[in-house]
């Protein structure tokens, strides 16, 4: 199982290429995609949503949030940061998410680093620069 980082989804709801976007694509079609909920959050927000999307997007089985989530979310954030690293909060949200199931995140954000080395959190970042 996989997830993917909404910078990610986003690239390929607008049909950009890359390797995170075959990735993604191959990952759905053998069904083995999960949506963090912030990511899902997210993605939701946008005031002009295709109408083909939204059925898209919550076809995606959630990566269900366990007891304790947000304890662990802070101090993973409050980790981050005590390292002197960006850890934006729904940053935190979907690398804690992730971490939980023990799933590996899909992304373009390089920041998603911090959470790697800070607490381990697998990332899949395409090409050599993050983008």
């Amino acid at each position: 199982m996989i997830a993917a980082d909404t910078n990610t989804w986003i690239a390929y709801l607008e049909g950009t290429e890359g390797p995170d976007i075959q990735l993604l694509d191959r990952a759905l079609a053998d069904r083995q995609v999960l949506m963090a909920p912030v990511v899902l959050t997210e993605l939701l927000s946008d005031p002009k949503p295709s109408k083909n999307v939204r059925p898209l997007l919550t076809a995606v089985p959630l990566i269900e949030i366990r007891p304790g989530y947000w304890e662990r979310a802070g101090a993973l954030r409050a980790k981050v940061l005590a390292q002197g690293r960006k850890a934006r909060l729904g940053d935190a949200l979907i690398a804690q998410t992730c971490l939980d199931r023990g799933i590996s995140l899909i992304t373009r954000d390089r920041d998603f680093r911090a959470f790697a080395q800070a607490a381990g959190l697998q990332i899949v970042l395409p090409g050599r620069d993050g983008r």
